[in-house]
């Protein structure tokens, strides 16, 4: 039995804060050629997921707030946001589940937050997501402006 507690959850936290991406992954299947994909993603506000879909190979993907509190956003195929959803593990939402083929981003709202995520394996770096050709690649500037933009959206800036 593997345990997922208040401490670890924390550490794994902890790394986030001092990654420059802001997040910070800690995985519970042995390989990437697993066949089942399933780990912790921590994250902080400001951390910048670009857009992207699972897609050739198709892949679902859930993601259950166990800590914090998270934006996940679903779009069209043309960049505009079609559904969004805030999921906290106290909150009226606490996951979702995303279809393959569907644009989707996560974003944090708090400090803190982890997500148990899992996705079908194996995980393949090159093939793995296909990104959004409308949003701007991680580590731009141009990131952190669209990434201010989804959130003014929405109203939550």
């Amino acid at each position: 039995m593997i345990k997922i507690n208040q401490d670890f959850l924390q550490k794994t936290s902890d790394k986030a804060k001092d990654s420059s991406r802001k997040r910070m992954n800690y995985n519970y299947h042995p390989t990437y050629k697993d066949g089942f994909q399933r780990f912790l993603n921590a994250m902080e506000p400001g951390s910048y997921i670009r857009p992207h879909k699972h897609e050739n190979p198709d892949r679902d993907e859930a993601f259950i707030a166990l800590r914090g509190k998270m934006l996940v956003i679903v779009f069209n195929n043309d960049g505009s946001i079609k559904n969004h959803c805030i999921i906290s593990p106290d909150g009226e939402n606490v996951g979702v589940e995303i279809p393959a083929r569907t644009f989707h981003t996560v974003l944090s709202l708090e400090e803190n937050s982890v997500a148990y995520e899992a996705k079908e394996g194996p995980y393949i770096p090159k093939n793995d997501i296909n990104s959004a050709s409308w949003a701007p690649p991680e580590g731009t500037p141009e990131a952190e402006v669209y990434l201010k933009h989804l959130l003014q959206q929405l109203h939550l800036a």
